[in-house]
Formats: C-alpha cells, structure tokens, sequence
C-alpha cells in the first residue's frame, strides 16, 4: 500500500513541474480514461500545461467524458514532437509496465524527463522516478482520489464524474470481488460531490454500437465450455471485425458476458490482433490465479483478471492456456 511519504514526494515532484504530459496503457479503459482527465484537470487548476495522450484510440463509449478528441500517438502526435514538446514531467497512470507503452516505450526509455507512476497493478517495471503504488487497490482511480485528497486539490463536477467512471468500471460497476468498503466509500463520496450514477451507466454500458452488438454476437457463436463448463474460452479473428465493421476498442468487458452462466469459473479470450499475434484476456471466479498464466507470457494483470500478447497460431495459444488453466483448477 502506498504511504504517506509516497504521496508527498508526488505532489513535490508535480509541485516543480510546468508542462506536464499525462498517459496510460494501450487499449485505454475507464480507469485509464478518467485517471489522465482527472490529473489533468487538477494540473491545469494549479496554472501547470497539462497535456493526456492516449496510445490508442478512445472506445466510443468514453468520449463523452471528453470535451476534444485527445491526442493519440501515432496518429496525432509523433515520438519527435514529443522531443520538442518541452515536457518537464511524465505522469502514467493504471500501468508500470513497458509492454503496455507500445509506440511511447521507446521514446520513455531514450528520455531524460521525470516519471510519476500511480498504479494499483502488481506486474512493476519500475518506471517511475516517484511510484505511487497500491495493489490493494481495486482501481488507479482510488489512488488517484486519495492523491487528491491528501494534496488538498479541488475535487468536484467533471473530476468526481471522471474518478467515478475509473473506480466504478474497473469494480464492473461495483460487482467484482475488489469492490470491497473501501470502493463503495469513495463511490458515495464522489456521488455526495454531484455525480450522477444513472446518467453514467447510461453512457457506458446501455450505448453499444451496431458494430459492437454484431461483435459480441460472433463472439459468442465462437463460445465453447471445457472442463465440465467450468472454463469458457471465446476467440475473435480479424475477419470478425471486418465483418461486424468494428474495431479493436469494441472488445473491452466483452468477455464478461460468458461469465453469466453459472458453471463458469475461468473465461478466456482470443483476439487476433493486425499483426497475426494474439490478445488473450483472462477472468476468475475462484482460486485460479490468472496473472501468474499471464506473466509466463510477458502479461500481467491481477488475480482475477489479466491478459497477454502471445505470438504464435491460434490453435497452439488455446492448448497452452487451457494447459495452464487445467493445472490450477480444482
């Protein structure tokens, strides 16, 4: 768990900064969303350039906590005018891991610029010249509300939506097994601070795409159940996308929905990525440690959720991490 010192050597290391750039790991989700807004907000009321950027594009279903489209790397902004860019600190939230910087690792390891990580992952390649770390954490978004907190920052409107959006997704909306006092606490903190809680579910979880719906069900037409329908394994190949015109950001929580059967104890996704490589993402509902599987691979995550990039067939990826999964089952 992070301590106080943690916290205060944060806030000196922001204190001294002036043009700060603000990140997240690929494939952003609600924590990553609404961490890199929140600390952005909070840089820009204390008179600092605070600049997010993304190194993937944004799901549709979170760009409404956005005023603008942000940055993305690659696409918006290169690894040279970030050269130029005069940053005098980086913050990454929700990721110390340089496998998760795809297109921005390079440009972090060749750079002489101050890192601030605040994470709540396990998997650490200590990126950071100030860490803040809490594994205890369900969220980055916990974190990042304590920082707020102990650092005396205004903490309201748009910022307490944001922080919500973070907590709230990454607990599966408070019904994984890491929304525990701690999380609902926070939850009607922000709420007491004006969110709304409806209007927000309404925005990220009853606003799916044409593409995405036809995505999810040719993810399911590819769902199979092993081990006595204790393992659930789902696969998508790139011709899926193609044919339901979706994208890569369109999978996120889509392997949540194999969990609703009541059997289900471990589930499994296999998404072919441009490259011919393999995304797996794994979930648990009992003793099966899913991020150990996933750090064989060069992965991480936590327990009960994590994921990997594996490269070789698909065929060979299955027979690997069911073999994985077989030897921790009960």
């Amino acid at each position: 768990m992070a301590t106080q010192q943690d916290f205060v050597n944060a806030v000196e290391l922001i204190d001294k900064s002036n043009n700060v750039l603000v990140t997240s790991h690929t494939r952003p989700d609600g924590d990553a969303c609404g961490c890199v807004l929140a600390i952005c907000t909070a840089l820009e009321q204390l008179g600092k350039k605070a600049q997010p950027m993304f190194l993937s594009a944004i799901p549709e279903w979170y760009r409404f906590l956005f005023e603008s489209e942000p940055a993305v790397i690659g696409e918006d902004i290169t690894t040279e005018e970030l050269s130029g860019a005069g940053y005098d600190l980086v913050v990454i939230v929700d990721t110390n891991s340089y496998v998760q910087l795809a297109k921005f690792d390079e440009w972090l390891r060749a750079s002489d610029v101050p890192v601030l990580v605040i994470d709540h992952h396990v998997t650490s390649d200590n990126l950071g010249d100030v860490e803040v770390i809490d594994t205890t954490a369900s969220a980055a978004g916990e974190i990042v509300y304590d920082l707020f907190k102990r650092a005396g920052w205004e903490l309201g409107g748009k910022t307490a939506r944001d922080l919500f959006v973070a907590i709230a997704t990454d607990t599966g909306w408070f019904r994984f097994r890491n929304a525990d006092a701690r999380v609902y606490r926070y939850a009607a903190e922000l709420i007491e601070r004006g969110v709304d809680p409806a209007a927000v579910h309404e925005q990220i979880y009853q606003n799916f795409s044409p593409a995405r719906m036809a995505l999810l069900t040719r993810m399911l037409n590819n769902l199979t159940l092993e081990f006595d329908k204790r393992v659930a394994v789902q696969y998508l190949l790139q011709e899926d996308f193609r044919a339901a015109g979706a994208s890569m950001s369109d999978t996120e929580d889509l392997i949540d929905e194999c969990q609703r059967v009541s059997t289900v104890q471990v589930a499994v996704i296999f998404v072919e990525l441009g490259n011919g490589k393999f995304k797996i993402s794994l979930r648990s509902k009992t003793n099966v440690n899913v991020r150990e599987i996933a750090q064989l691979y060069g992965g991480g995550g936590h327990t009960v959720a994590a994921g990997a990039t594996l490269d070789m067939p698909l065929e060979q990826a299955r027979e690997e991490i069911l073999g994985h999964i077989a030897k921790q089952l009960d």
